[in-house]
């Protein structure tokens, strides 16, 4: 039985369930306390060990149902065995018997077992993919003596009597009936052991798809990898921006705090950097050719609201609108749908956005602030103001640009990104959301 908790701590962390190699520890001895009969208890006793969360106790509990739902403590004690379902010398005439009898009436335990003791044979843990159920159901059948089962039918096909024939239907709906049960295991065994890596799979292809080639199919993917991308990052950035740094002793706070000790120090005072919070404005470009990529960076800042509490966002396709209060009033999507409407209509020029931005806008740019533009800068031949860009780099903290074109396509025709990069701490190719992932990571990373 450890051995099947062992495979079932290992389906919970296949489903992004975090357990540790000491929880697992105490999922085994909380089983030596309780026992295995009460199902019900089992249940409920592994989750408060396994499970920290909401999220991961509805994971645990789908996973466990899933996982004991046909395997009674007998049977899966008895597939521990090594002994095999079929043996080397058994005629097919009595594999024909021995599988005819698992699938009479009243022997459904006898036929789980079996299955259960096929699929450690068949090694269906391993299962990943869908598109390995028949595979893995097949190899069941052959562990449970499939092959003398069909030469034994072959056999009777060819007697060419009454009774023969009787006996090769029979025997069709006996393999008819343990290929059902073997499927039917096999994707049991896929949603236990092979969901979570196939998900995983897709989403990898989603974060590394082109944003531009995103479909609407993919949009509520797309939604949830983003949140995940959020998370991660927020966690990995709302640490303490004020960090002691030990082994560097402040010796005049030190001096100080101690006055009433006769310089005698007692109390220590280590040396402290400070921090300074995020601070981000984000600039985007919403004409036609930018649009998609809008979307989803938006999505990612403001989904880090609780780590990036001072966030302002500005649109233009002409002229430039601060877009906080349509995302802030609206439901994503109708926000970005509004945004597009009112702003991203009209011959783009980035020197008249800057323009707008330094009339209306400018007063917000201080010390601590990163600047983020999303464009392709592709201004139509108009007058890029760089003298106005230069000031906002002297200003701001740092300009970062993020440009869905590739670099192969930068300076050519109306293009001016050579002429904005000298301004810019960096100037990033953005295609796919693992570059998005990447570029607000770093920018997150010069306040850490």
């Amino acid at each position: 039985m450890e051995k099947q908790i062992s495979n079932f701590i290992r389906a919970l962390r296949s489903a992004d369930v975090r357990v540790s190699t000491g929880e697992a520890l105490d999922a085994a001895r909380t089983l030596a306390m309780i026992g295995y009969d009460d199902r019900a208890l089992m249940k409920d006793s592994l989750a408060c060990v396994l499970a920290k969360s909401e999220a991961e106790k509805s994971i645990h509990d789908r996973l466990f149902d899933l996982y004991f739902s046909s395997a009674p403590a007998a049977a899966t004690s008895a597939s521990a065995t090594s002994e095999s379902e079929s043996d080397s010398n058994e005629s097919p005439a009595d594999a024909a018997e021995r599988l005819s009898s698992l699938t009479e009436a009243g022997n459904e335990a006898e036929l789980a077992s079996a299955v259960e003791r096929a699929a450690e044979a068949a090694g269906l843990n391993d299962i990943r993919f869908s598109t390995q159920v028949a595979y893995f159901a097949q190899s069941m059948l052959k562990a449970m003596g499939g092959e003398a089962l069909q030469t034994r039918l072959l056999e009777a096909l060819q007697g060419r009597t009454p009774d023969a024939d009787a006996e090769a239907q029979r025997l069709i709906d006996v393999r008819r009936a343990l290929t059902k049960a073997t499927r039917e295991r096999a994707e049991r065994g896929f949603d236990i052991f092979g969901a979570a890596e196939t998900e995983r799979f897709r989403d990898d292809v989603a974060a590394t798809k082109r944003l531009s080639a995103i479909e609407a199919s993919d949009m509520a993917r797309m939604k949830q990898l983003v949140a995940k991308v959020a998370k991660k990052l927020a966690v990995k950035h709302s640490r303490r921006r004020k960090r002691t740094q030990r082994g560097m002793l402040d010796v005049r706070r030190t001096m100080r705090a101690n006055a009433g000790f006769d310089g005698v120090p007692f109390n220590v005072v280590w040396r402290q950097k400070k921090k300074d919070r995020p601070k981000i404005l984000v600039i985007c470009d919403v004409s036609g050719s930018v649009a998609a990529y809008v979307r989803f960076l938006l999505l990612l800042l403001f989904s880090m609201k609780e780590a990036i509490p001072d966030l302002s966002a500005f649109a233009f396709s002409y002229r430039l609108k601060c877009v906080d209060d349509i995302l802030e009033t609206h439901e994503f999507d109708a926000a970005i749908k509004k945004i597009l409407r009112e702003i991203g209509l009209g011959s783009t020029s980035y020197g008249q956005a800057f323009s707008d931005f330094k009339m209306d806008h400018e007063n917000k740019i201080d010390r601590r602030t990163t600047i983020i533009i999303l464009g392709d800068g592709r201004s139509n031949y108009g007058d890029p103001r760089l003298d106005l860009f230069r000031d906002f780099a002297g200003r701001a903290k740092r300009i970062i640009w993020l440009n869905p074109e590739g670099r192969a396509l930068w300076g050519t025709g109306d293009s001016v990104i050579p002429r904005y990069e000298p301004f810019c701490a960096q100037m990033s190719h953005v295609a796919t959301l693992k570059d998005l992932e990447r570029a607000v990571d770093e920018v997150l990373t010069a306040y850490d």
